[in-house]
């Protein structure tokens, strides 16, 4: 479904892209834009696909996939609210972008997008610093990834995930909601479901969380999550 773009009300106004224009830059862009929203498990790109639209993400989470000869799924990178999603400089979309959880994009033609870009530098400024901190973010979770210790592992993402999910660059929220799914956090940190329920329930019983139903994780202590990854 998608709708006009209102951004007085958007929640990533002051943290996306976009921030870097003026009310009258901004709205300008707005008028070329649209708000789509997206059911968990629905897909925003496929690989091999005219790469002709590009997105923020307004609410909710993603994640890039592509998928082995073998037809498992790997999990490359997540996208979380106001991060950029697509590939401006290449004729095809590279990977699969697939929703983790109900999201709510502002979607974009890429000619138009390209096209402010040059009328706007702030715009591509703003645009080249957050794809340099997705960046940083794809390799810390790559650097996770490759950890041998499954606790490291596990209280690595929590802590990751604490950090897209708070409005303060300095701070990682207290409280939030795993957008994946055991068996998603398991491929992709290469462990299996039950070691993934194990080191949660670990994690709870030392004292360095609480879970609040299916979803919800709240840092009781994150200093013992740093400790564990570092």
């Amino acid at each position: 479904m998608s709708v006009v773009t209102a951004c007085a009300s958007c929640p990533v106004r002051d943290r996306a892209a976009c921030a870097a224009l003026n009310s009258e830059e901004r709205a300008d862009l707005a008028r070329a834009g649209r708000i789509v929203e997206l059911a968990r498990g629905e897909t925003l790109f496929v690989a091999g696909d005219d790469s002709a639209r590009c997105a923020t993400l307004v609410s909710g989470a993603l994640k890039v996939t592509s998928f082995d000869r073998e037809g498992t799924e790997r999990i490359l990178a997540l996208v979380h609210p106001a991060g950029f999603i697509g590939e401006l400089f290449t004729p095809f979309a590279s990977h699969d972008v697939v929703a983790l959880t109900d999201s709510r994009l502002c979607v974009f033609d890429r000619s138009v997008f390209e096209s402010a870009l040059v009328r706007f530098p702030a715009l591509a400024t703003a645009l080249l610093r957050r794809a340099s901190e997705d960046l940083h973010e794809t390799r810390l979770l790559v650097e996770l990834m490759g950890r041998r210790s499954a606790e490291a592992k596990v209280a690595g993402l929590l802590l990751g995930l604490s950090r897209a999910a708070s409005d303060s660059p300095c701070h990682g929220a207290r409280q939030f909601d795993l957008p994946l799914t055991r068996g998603e956090i398991a491929g992709l940190l290469g462990l299996t479901i039950e070691t993934v329920s194990r080191q949660l329930g670990a994690l709870e019983r030392d004292g360095g969380i609480r879970r609040n139903g299916a979803r919800g994780i709240e840092l009781v202590d994150p200093a013992r999550l740093e400790c564990l990854v570092a």
